[in-house]
């Protein structure tokens, strides 16, 4: 794991939650700051930032809406782990977990409005509009998922829009709004046209071509990857019942034998169980079968790949080419 701890998004993210936002509730400040403490990848305020770049270079960075971003992900993440019923979450005890059911909605909720007020109150439109609209995408992939839970018939093609609804419509969002504030910065006049100018339009398709392949290669990593690796228990979506491009895969090609294995796990009510624990081990070795993962390592490199694509419309700067690394890092993922 890359150490964040110095970075002017760690430092914005801590001095808000440390100072501002603690001193309105400490008790969430403390729940929040913990899941922030764990670690993370920070993509999401790193592509917020790195857009803003890509598009006008001479533009100050701005780490600040950066880390509303990544506590929009915070916010999302709490109520992931109630919705899942998670124990665990970075390796650490879930906010759920160690505080409760009831107070994590909270917890998630006033994260969420805290930061739309800081949102509205700072930047010009269409930044808040964006970010509007955005959440309730996110819970509306969210409902469409909890829907489909254990869905047998589910096709890749639902699949593919209930991530472009509660993962990519986030990256595309950041890169939007990184973006926007960069041209607002340079000059540009506020408004919804700025929604229309080439660079957002390119940058919000890489964020949101980024984060299809993001989230289908974590599907995959969930039932290949050890827990020491997930910093959670492996299968975690098998145990909610999830239809993920893996599993859809292989019961397609798995035939009616790969059908009644996951009709087996899906028919206990708690995955705790030890026969729903042997039952989650056939159906996992089923997804580790090479087919599967191959099958599923081309998706992620295809729209890895559009998202490189995506890029080309922007002028070259570093920005564009560390926004390509990024890309290239997940195509060039493994199991």
């Amino acid at each position: 794991m890359i150490d964040q701890s110095h970075s002017p998004i760690h430092a914005a993210v801590e001095q808000f939650v440390r100072e501002e936002l603690s001193q309105e509730n400490a008790h969430i400040a403390g729940a929040v700051w913990s899941m922030l403490d764990a670690g993370g990848k920070q993509l999401r305020p790193r592509i917020t930032m790195l857009a803003g770049r890509a598009a006008a270079q001479s533009s100050p960075e701005d780490p600040v809406l950066a880390s509303y971003m990544e506590l929009i992900h915070v916010a999302t993440l709490i109520h992931d782990d109630v919705l899942d019923n998670a124990g665990t979450r970075r390796g650490r005890q879930s906010t759920n977990r160690a505080y409760g059911n009831r107070f994590s909605v909270l917890a998630g909720d006033y994260l969420f409005s805290w930061v739309f007020k800081k949102i509205t109150i700072g930047y010009a439109p269409p930044v808040p509009t964006i970010l509007a609209a955005m959440l309730a995408e996110i819970c509306n992939g969210e409902v469409k998922q909890l829907r489909a839970a254990g869905d047998l018939a589910m096709t890749p093609e639902r699949y593919l829009e209930i991530i472009g609804k509660k993962t990519a419509e986030l990256f595309g969002s950041c890169a939007e709004v990184g973006a926007i504030n960069a041209l607002l910065q340079a000059g540009k006049p506020s408004g919804p046209a700025l929604r229309a100018e080439t660079e957002v339009l390119a940058l919000r398709e890489f964020g949101r071509l980024f984060g299809l392949a993001f989230q289908i290669r974590d599907d995959l990593y969930d039932a290949t990857a050890s827990e020491a690796q997930l910093g959670k228990p492996a299968g975690s979506d098998l145990r909610e019942k999830k239809m993920t491009l893996p599993l859809i895969y292989a019961l397609a090609d798995g035939g009616a034998g790969a059908r009644e294995r996951v009709e087996r796990l899906f028919a206990y009510d708690d995955p705790s169980d030890e026969c729903a624990q042997n039952a989650l081990g056939a159906v996992v070795e089923m997804l580790r079968d090479r087919a599967v993962v191959e099958r599923t390592t081309h998706a992620v490199q295809r729209y890895a790949g559009e998202a490189l694509r995506a890029l080309a419309p922007l002028p070259q700067s570093a920005a564009r080419d560390e926004l390509a690394g990024l890309a290239r890092s997940l195509s060039a993922f493994s199991s």
